[in-house]
């Protein structure tokens, strides 16, 4: 008899956590105090709080104190009354319109999420002195969200528009079906970002040294109307729905295709459909390269090698510091490498995943500039920006080197 693939779920997983955490309310105001006084939740001012909880969803999260209670943040854009969110699934801070089986008509999954507004380019004002003459800054625009007004972002005269209509219409065209069923659709920050979320068919099974593993494919459209980023499509095994899951959803993309704001840029369809791989093939290479790690054993002395090559060890006249630092890098590559092991054995599966989850979420990272004491921030900026694409491409090519031993 064949067992019933385990489906790697991460909203679900996601969504019992909020949820368990949302309806405990009694028990986590009678937590809050004792939490602070861990240090695991640092108020920050403004009835605010920064979860610090290695481990937790939301380490590195902002927390707000309403009504007594620390709730997180969903970043959904509630300029208009309500939650800027359409879903098939409820979410864990139960808001937007849910629709379990799913709606298929763009302009009602407009509506219901929420993003059923256009955004227009206007001349940006200014004035000399609080007095004077009214003068035009030459080649910039602020977006303008034409339903309530609000100013979006100031962009450069190339900047193109693409309208939430256009994002929809693109994913369709993408996956080449225009009968698919969304899966979610919203907007964050006040309008500034839009995501737009559908499920793939194929599913990836990874059947392998007893995992049975099945990992569930979106396909997930990131918008910005701010001028802040460019249009991104990824493959991800998160839907999205919220602040936290857009994160996610581009931080584990398997692979992504982004284009900026300009003219035409949205016809260009046949070159996304080849650099996101849509195609069952790409699926089935995927999941025989997973399963070659899941059935390769890598003892505690390999993975010890492995993370040797990705970060030698100091050189001898190491300053103290430096010598700290990487005795805790190899302390904490040996408890993610360990917690995956409990389930995934220990394979060359566990360590990708171990070396992945430390290079997003674990290393250092000191932020400048604009994102200078928003660590969460520019961690998420780093992952976007594909900062540790090569530690992790390496570990990938080294982990399979060792599958043809």
């Amino acid at each position: 008899m064949t067992d019933t693939p385990r489906v790697e779920d991460r909203n679900a997983q996601f969504t019992a956590q909020r949820r368990e955490q949302l309806r405990s309310a009694a028990d986590r105001r009678a937590d809050i105090q004792a939490r602070i006084d861990a240090g695991r939740l640092v108020p920050i001012g403004g009835g605010r709080y920064r979860v610090d909880d290695p481990g937790n969803w939301d380490n590195g999260e902002v927390w707000v104190l309403t009504e007594g209670e620390v709730l997180p943040q969903h970043g959904l854009d509630t300029s208009t009354g309500r939650a800027a969110l359409y879903t098939r699934v409820p979410a864990w801070h139960e808001l937007g319109t849910v629709v379990p089986e799913g709606e298929s008509d763009i302009d009602r999954v407009l509506q219901l999420g929420g993003i059923d507004f256009e955004v227009a380019r206007r001349p940006v004002l200014y004035q000399n002195t609080l007095a004077g003459a009214t003068n035009v800054l030459a080649d910039q625009f602020v977006t303008v969200r034409q339903d309530t007004g609000a100013g979006l972002g100031v962009v450069g005269a190339r900047y193109e528009v693409f309208q939430n209509r256009d994002i929809f219409e693109f994913l369709q065209d993408l996956v080449a079906n225009h009968d698919v069923v969304w899966e979610s659709a919203g907007a964050l920050r006040e309008g500034r970002r839009v995501f737009v979320c559908l499920r793939l068919p194929q599913t990836v099974v990874i059947d392998a040294a007893g995992i049975n593993d099945q990992i569930v494919p979106y396909v997930a459209a990131v918008n910005s109307h701010d001028g802040s980023s460019q249009a991104q499509v990824v493959l991800t095994p998160w839907r999205i729905e919220c602040g936290n899951t857009e994160r996610f959803a581009l931080r584990d993309a398997a692979a992504r295709w982004g284009v900026r704001h300009t003219r035409n840029a949205l016809d260009r369809i046949a070159e996304a459909r080849r650099t996101l791989g849509l195609s069952v093939r790409y699926f089935q290479t995927f999941a025989a390269e997973q399963e070659l790690l899941a059935r390769t054993e890598v003892s505690i002395a390999a993975f010890h090698q492995l993370v040797e090559q990705l970060w030698p060890a100091p050189q001898p006249g190491a300053s103290e510091r430096t010598r700290i630092n990487h005795r805790t890098r190899l302390e904490t590559l040996d408890r993610l490498y360990a917690s995956n092991t409990v389930r995934l054995g220990r394979s060359a599966y566990a360590a990708e995943r171990a070396i992945t989850e430390y290079a997003d979420w674990k290393s250092p990272i000191r932020p400048t500039g604009s994102l200078r004491g928003r660590n969460l921030a520019a961690r998420a900026t780093a992952v976007m920006e594909g900062s540790n694409d090569e530690v992790k491409s390496r570990a990938h090519r080294q982990l399979l080197s060792l599958t043809r031993r």
